[in-house]
Formats: structure tokens, C-alpha cells, sequence
């Protein structure tokens, strides 16, 4: 008689799981942005800050078109909290296409920008990107605190 009065309890749980697996895609879905949006953050160079060049370009901002078409980044501006600040020459970002921008020096080619520092530009403790759109308004910004452990995710 026990058996039988658990099977609707267990169908029931069976149901609620399936239904809760069936909406997490959605959400997954949901969290990842749409059109031009900060994406991956390498905000601590990996190994000691030596401040070599190549150290430099291992600090990087992914910048994510998740848009349907190309979007023109001419005038786009990237900031840290002290006002380091980044600005876009004529570049065009394809739809579904990452840009990085890397801190040190190096050749501009697809999919890779170069700041063009000789110092670093993130805090690894704590600080916060901003992708500031040519009107001076804010388009996106993501934040972290060393609980992020030199990287993290901003999508």
C-alpha cells in the first residue's frame, strides 16, 4: 500500500524536473545578450605583471556583435573606472563576430584591436568596463571583484 501512495509523489516530482529542465535553454538563452555587448574579460594577465608587451596583450576585452547584421564601431569607446580610454577607428564588427581589444601594442587586424599601452589598464581587484556608444551614452558594462579570479564572463 506504501508503494502505491508514493508513485503519484514520484510522477509528480518526475514532471516538476522535466518541466524545470525543459525551461533552463530558455534562460540560458535569456542571459546571453543581444547586439553589441561586452563578452569575455581577461582583466588579469596571466603570471607576474611584468609589463612586457606581451604580458600587456594577454589583459583583453572581448566585444560581441550577437546582432543580425555588421555594426560599425567608429567612435565606440571603451573605459575603465580611472578613464583609461579606448576609442575605435573605422572597424566594422560582423553579425555573430567578437573583437578583442588587447592592452599592449601590436598590428590591428580582423577580429583584433590593439590599445596601445605601455602600462596595464584593468584593476585586477575590482573594476568595471564600459562600452560607451559615439553619442556618449552607455551601451554595456560589466564589473568584478577578485572573487572572479583574473577573468571573467560578462554575458
Amino acid at each position: 500500500m506504501r508503494i502505491r501512495s508514493a508513485v503519484p509523489a514520484v510522477l509528480a516530482a518526475a514532471a516538476l524536473s522535466a518541466s524545470l529542465l525543459a525551461v533552463s535553454p530558455a534562460n540560458a538563452a535569456a542571459r546571453h545578450q543581444s547586439g553589441l555587448h561586452l563578452g569575455y574579460i581577461q582583466y588579469d594577465s596571466p603570471g607576474r605583471d611584468s609589463r612586457t608587451n606581451s604580458s600587456l596583450n594577454a589583459e583583453w576585452v572581448n566585444i560581441h556583435n550577437n546582432s543580425g547584421s555588421a555594426i560599425q564601431l567608429k567612435g565606440y569607446k571603451l573605459k575603465d573606472n580611472t578613464g583609461y580610454t579606448y576609442t575605435f577607428g573605422s572597424y566594422k564588427i560582423g553579425a555573430g563576430k567578437t573583437v578583442k581589444v588587447r592592452t599592449g601594442k601590436g598590428t590591428n587586424a580582423s577580429g583584433v584591436r590593439y590599445w596601445g599601452r605601455g602600462s596595464y589598464v584593468w584593476n585586477n581587484t575590482s573594476d568595471k568596463a564600459r562600452l560607451i556608444k559615439p553619442s556618449g551614452s552607455l551601451k554595456d558594462s560589466c564589473s568584478w571583484t577578485t572573487a572572479d579570479s583574473g577573468s571573467k564572463n560578462c554575458h
